[in-house]
Protein backbone atom coordinates (compact mmCIF):
# COMPACT_ATOMS: atom_id res chain seq x y z
CA UNK A 1 0.00 0.00 0.00
CA UNK A 2 1.44 3.74 -0.77
CA UNK A 3 1.26 6.91 1.13
CA UNK A 4 -2.40 7.75 2.37
CA UNK A 5 -3.52 10.73 4.79
CA UNK A 6 -4.98 11.11 7.85
CA UNK A 7 -6.56 14.34 8.94
CA UNK A 8 -6.20 15.84 12.44
CA UNK A 9 -7.97 19.30 12.31
CA UNK A 10 -6.18 21.83 9.96
CA UNK A 11 -2.77 18.51 9.85
CA UNK A 12 -2.51 15.87 7.15
CA UNK A 13 -0.31 12.76 8.36
CA UNK A 14 1.29 10.70 6.24
CA UNK A 15 1.52 7.17 6.57
CA UNK A 16 1.67 3.76 5.03
CA UNK A 17 0.52 0.47 6.09
CA UNK A 18 2.33 -2.84 5.95
CA UNK A 19 -0.38 -6.54 6.03
CA UNK A 20 -3.68 -6.78 5.67
CA UNK A 21 -4.69 -8.75 8.80
CA UNK A 22 -3.55 -9.46 12.59
CA UNK A 23 -3.08 -7.15 16.04
CA UNK A 24 -3.21 -3.71 14.81
CA UNK A 25 0.11 -1.82 15.53
CA UNK A 26 0.93 1.77 15.24
CA UNK A 27 5.22 2.47 15.11
CA UNK A 28 5.83 5.60 16.48
CA UNK A 29 9.23 7.74 16.04
CA UNK A 30 10.62 10.63 17.97
CA UNK A 31 11.95 14.39 17.38
CA UNK A 32 12.59 14.68 13.63
CA UNK A 33 12.68 11.44 12.80
CA UNK A 34 10.96 9.97 9.29
CA UNK A 35 8.89 6.82 9.21
CA UNK A 36 11.35 5.61 6.36
CA UNK A 37 13.61 5.12 9.90
CA UNK A 38 11.66 2.34 10.34
CA UNK A 39 12.96 -0.32 8.55
CA UNK A 40 10.37 -2.51 5.62
CA UNK A 41 12.41 -5.51 7.01
CA UNK A 42 11.55 -4.76 9.83
CA UNK A 43 7.79 -3.63 9.38
CA UNK A 44 7.25 -7.43 7.33
CA UNK A 45 9.16 -9.21 10.02
CA UNK A 46 6.20 -7.48 12.10
CA UNK A 47 3.78 -8.72 10.76
CA UNK A 48 5.25 -12.59 9.63
CA UNK A 49 4.56 -12.12 13.78
CA UNK A 50 1.02 -11.70 13.42
CA UNK A 51 0.79 -7.78 13.38
CA UNK A 52 -1.03 -5.40 10.67
CA UNK A 53 1.42 -2.48 11.00
CA UNK A 54 1.45 1.32 10.29
CA UNK A 55 4.13 3.59 10.27
CA UNK A 56 3.56 7.37 10.05
CA UNK A 57 5.35 10.82 10.17
CA UNK A 58 4.96 12.81 12.99
CA UNK A 59 3.61 16.15 12.13
CA UNK A 60 6.37 18.97 10.74
CA UNK A 61 8.54 15.75 9.15
CA UNK A 62 8.51 13.87 6.07
CA UNK A 63 5.39 14.32 3.96
CA UNK A 64 2.87 15.27 6.54
CA UNK A 65 2.05 19.11 7.10
CA UNK A 66 5.10 21.25 8.25
CA UNK A 67 5.42 24.23 10.48
CA UNK A 68 7.23 27.60 9.61
CA UNK A 69 10.37 28.00 11.69
CA UNK A 70 10.72 30.17 14.71
CA UNK A 71 12.49 33.25 14.49
CA UNK A 72 15.53 32.21 16.91
CA UNK A 73 16.14 29.95 19.60
CA UNK A 74 17.69 26.35 19.48
CA UNK A 75 16.91 22.44 20.86
CA UNK A 76 18.26 23.66 24.24
CA UNK A 77 16.43 26.46 24.59
CA UNK A 78 13.62 24.57 23.92
CA UNK A 79 14.17 21.88 26.39
CA UNK A 80 14.46 24.40 29.08
CA UNK A 81 11.04 25.61 28.32
CA UNK A 82 12.20 28.95 26.28
CA UNK A 83 10.51 28.17 23.09
CA UNK A 84 7.15 29.26 22.43
CA UNK A 85 5.13 25.75 21.08
CA UNK A 86 3.33 26.10 17.39
CA UNK A 87 1.79 22.53 18.81
CA UNK A 88 2.05 20.36 22.18
CA UNK A 89 2.56 16.43 22.48
CA UNK A 90 -0.92 16.08 23.34
CA UNK A 91 -1.64 17.31 19.40
CA UNK A 92 1.30 14.68 18.57
CA UNK A 93 -0.53 12.24 20.26
CA UNK A 94 -3.94 12.97 18.81
CA UNK A 95 -1.92 12.92 15.26
CA UNK A 96 -1.29 8.92 15.81
CA UNK A 97 -4.56 8.27 17.25
CA UNK A 98 -6.28 10.55 14.07
CA UNK A 99 -4.00 7.48 11.73
CA UNK A 100 -6.03 4.53 13.83
CA UNK A 101 -8.93 6.26 13.58
CA UNK A 102 -8.94 6.17 10.08
CA UNK A 103 -7.61 2.45 9.83
CA UNK A 104 -10.74 1.78 11.55
CA UNK A 105 -8.65 0.70 14.56
CA UNK A 106 -10.19 1.26 18.04
CA UNK A 107 -6.99 0.24 19.42
CA UNK A 108 -3.61 -0.78 18.89
CA UNK A 109 -0.43 -1.71 20.36
CA UNK A 110 2.40 1.16 20.40
CA UNK A 111 5.58 0.90 19.48
CA UNK A 112 7.92 3.59 20.54
CA UNK A 113 11.28 4.79 19.27
CA UNK A 114 13.00 7.56 21.04
CA UNK A 115 9.31 8.44 21.65
CA UNK A 116 7.32 10.82 24.23
CA UNK A 117 4.75 10.60 22.11
CA UNK A 118 3.89 6.66 22.58
CA UNK A 119 4.33 7.26 26.42
CA UNK A 120 1.60 10.40 25.97
CA UNK A 121 -0.71 7.98 23.76
CA UNK A 122 -0.73 5.64 26.59
CA UNK A 123 -1.81 8.49 29.63
CA UNK A 124 -3.71 10.44 27.98
CA UNK A 125 -5.80 7.55 25.97
CA UNK A 126 -5.35 4.66 27.20
CA UNK A 127 -8.35 2.75 25.90
CA UNK A 128 -6.56 2.95 23.00
CA UNK A 129 -3.40 1.89 23.93
CA UNK A 130 -3.90 -2.43 24.55
CA UNK A 131 0.04 -2.53 24.69
CA UNK A 132 2.93 -0.49 24.73
CA UNK A 133 6.95 -1.15 23.69
CA UNK A 134 9.58 1.83 24.46
CA UNK A 135 12.83 1.22 22.86
CA UNK A 136 15.52 3.95 23.58
CA UNK A 137 13.44 5.97 26.24
CA UNK A 138 13.33 8.19 28.65
CA UNK A 139 10.35 9.47 31.16
CA UNK A 140 8.85 11.63 29.42
CA UNK A 141 7.51 13.41 32.60
CA UNK A 142 10.92 14.21 33.82
CA UNK A 143 11.91 17.54 34.47
CA UNK A 144 14.31 19.30 32.33
CA UNK A 145 17.24 18.98 35.28
CA UNK A 146 16.46 14.98 35.49
CA UNK A 147 16.10 15.09 31.35
CA UNK A 148 18.97 16.46 31.37
CA UNK A 149 20.82 13.97 33.53
CA UNK A 150 19.87 11.42 31.01
CA UNK A 151 22.01 12.61 27.92
CA UNK A 152 25.21 11.43 27.37
CA UNK A 153 26.59 14.88 26.31
CA UNK A 154 29.63 13.86 24.36
CA UNK A 155 27.38 12.70 21.85
CA UNK A 156 26.22 16.20 20.61
CA UNK A 157 30.17 17.26 20.69
CA UNK A 158 30.17 14.90 18.13
CA UNK A 159 27.23 15.89 16.12
CA UNK A 160 28.99 19.44 16.47
CA UNK A 161 31.64 18.66 14.49
CA UNK A 162 29.87 17.73 11.43
CA UNK A 163 30.45 19.98 8.51
CA UNK A 164 27.96 22.56 7.27
CA UNK A 165 26.40 21.18 4.33
CA UNK A 166 25.66 22.94 1.38
CA UNK A 167 24.45 20.41 -1.15
CA UNK A 168 21.66 17.27 -1.08
CA UNK A 169 25.17 15.07 -1.06
CA UNK A 170 26.56 16.41 1.92
CA UNK A 171 22.93 16.68 3.78
CA UNK A 172 23.02 12.81 3.24
CA UNK A 173 25.80 12.21 4.20
CA UNK A 174 25.51 13.77 7.37
CA UNK A 175 22.73 11.89 7.78
CA UNK A 176 24.54 8.81 7.35
CA UNK A 177 27.38 10.58 10.00
CA UNK A 178 24.46 10.76 12.74
CA UNK A 179 23.12 7.53 12.57
CA UNK A 180 26.84 6.21 13.14
CA UNK A 181 27.66 8.13 15.92
CA UNK A 182 24.67 6.84 17.26
CA UNK A 183 24.75 3.19 16.37
CA UNK A 184 25.51 0.12 18.49
CA UNK A 185 29.08 -1.15 18.82
CA UNK A 186 28.81 -4.64 19.23
CA UNK A 187 26.46 -5.07 16.02
CA UNK A 188 27.54 -4.53 11.90
CA UNK A 189 26.76 -1.09 11.11
CA UNK A 190 24.31 -1.68 8.10
CA UNK A 191 25.91 1.17 6.41
CA UNK A 192 23.56 0.81 2.78
CA UNK A 193 20.66 0.66 4.25
CA UNK A 194 21.59 3.55 6.31
CA UNK A 195 22.42 5.84 3.14
CA UNK A 196 19.38 4.66 1.20
CA UNK A 197 17.35 5.91 4.43
CA UNK A 198 19.16 8.94 4.54
CA UNK A 199 18.90 9.26 0.60
CA UNK A 200 15.07 8.54 0.46
CA UNK A 201 13.97 10.71 4.32
CA UNK A 202 16.29 13.63 2.01
CA UNK A 203 14.41 13.04 -1.09
CA UNK A 204 10.71 13.36 1.12
CA UNK A 205 11.64 16.02 2.70
CA UNK A 206 15.07 17.99 3.35
CA UNK A 207 15.91 17.61 7.40
CA UNK A 208 14.79 20.99 8.90
CA UNK A 209 17.40 21.45 12.03
CA UNK A 210 14.07 23.49 13.75
CA UNK A 211 12.18 20.59 13.49
CA UNK A 212 13.50 19.39 16.51
CA UNK A 213 13.62 22.58 18.91
CA UNK A 214 9.50 22.79 17.90
CA UNK A 215 8.99 19.25 19.05
CA UNK A 216 11.23 19.32 22.00
CA UNK A 217 8.99 22.74 22.64
CA UNK A 218 5.64 20.58 21.95
CA UNK A 219 7.18 18.34 24.54
CA UNK A 220 7.58 21.18 27.07
CA UNK A 221 3.91 22.69 26.38
CA UNK A 222 1.77 20.24 28.59
CA UNK A 223 2.32 18.58 31.93
CA UNK A 224 1.77 14.71 31.42
CA UNK A 225 0.14 12.69 34.08
CA UNK A 226 2.30 10.52 36.13
CA UNK A 227 3.71 7.22 34.37
CA UNK A 228 2.33 5.44 37.24
CA UNK A 229 -0.98 6.00 35.38
CA UNK A 230 -0.03 3.84 32.23
CA UNK A 231 -2.18 0.53 32.30
CA UNK A 232 -1.29 -1.11 29.09
CA UNK A 233 0.71 -4.02 29.72
CA UNK A 234 4.31 -2.23 28.68
CA UNK A 235 8.17 -3.50 27.48
CA UNK A 236 10.96 -1.20 27.98
CA UNK A 237 14.20 -1.72 26.17
CA UNK A 238 17.73 -0.39 26.32
CA UNK A 239 20.99 -0.58 24.91
CA UNK A 240 23.25 -1.16 27.41
CA UNK A 241 26.08 1.06 24.94
CA UNK A 242 23.79 3.75 23.99
CA UNK A 243 26.02 6.68 23.26
CA UNK A 244 22.86 9.12 23.82
CA UNK A 245 21.34 8.24 27.22
CA UNK A 246 22.65 6.76 30.30
CA UNK A 247 21.38 3.55 31.22
CA UNK A 248 19.48 4.20 34.01
CA UNK A 249 17.30 6.50 31.73
CA UNK A 250 15.35 2.98 30.29
CA UNK A 251 15.82 1.49 33.83
CA UNK A 252 14.02 4.73 35.45
CA UNK A 253 11.29 4.77 32.72
CA UNK A 254 9.92 0.78 33.54
CA UNK A 255 10.34 1.51 37.25
CA UNK A 256 8.05 4.49 37.10
CA UNK A 257 4.81 1.90 34.95
CA UNK A 258 3.12 -0.35 37.02
CA UNK A 259 4.42 -3.66 36.12
CA UNK A 260 6.55 -2.68 33.08
CA UNK A 261 9.29 -5.38 31.60
CA UNK A 262 12.63 -3.87 31.54
CA UNK A 263 15.22 -5.18 28.93
CA UNK A 264 18.65 -4.14 28.51
CA UNK A 265 20.80 -5.46 25.02
CA UNK A 266 24.71 -5.89 25.53
CA UNK A 267 26.37 -3.77 22.70
CA UNK A 268 23.10 -2.08 21.48
CA UNK A 269 23.05 1.83 20.95
CA UNK A 270 20.78 4.30 20.30
CA UNK A 271 19.79 2.42 17.03
CA UNK A 272 17.67 -0.68 16.37
CA UNK A 273 20.04 -3.73 14.91
CA UNK A 274 18.69 -6.36 13.52
CA UNK A 275 20.24 -8.77 15.74
CA UNK A 276 17.71 -8.14 18.41
CA UNK A 277 14.62 -7.98 16.44
CA UNK A 278 13.14 -11.26 16.67
CA UNK A 279 13.82 -11.33 20.68
CA UNK A 280 11.98 -8.17 21.14
CA UNK A 281 9.15 -8.79 18.56
CA UNK A 282 8.88 -12.25 20.74
CA UNK A 283 8.80 -10.24 24.10
CA UNK A 284 6.71 -7.29 23.08
CA UNK A 285 3.17 -7.54 24.64
CA UNK A 286 -0.33 -8.77 23.09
Amino acid sequence: MGIEYAVNGDVKIAYETFGTAGEPLLLVLGLDYQMVWWPDAFCERLVEAGYHVVRYDNRDTGLSTHYPQPADGSPWRALLGGTRPLYTIADMAADGLAVMDTLGWPGAHVLGGTSAIAQAMALLHPGRVRGLTLCMSSPATAGVLRSLSYLKLGVFRAFRKLPKATTPEQEIDNLVAINRVQASPGYPFPENWIREAATLSHTRAPRDPRTTQRHLAAGRAVKLPPLSGITAPTLVVSGADDPMLKPRAGRDLAAQIPGAQFVEYPGVGHDWPEGIWDDVIARMPR
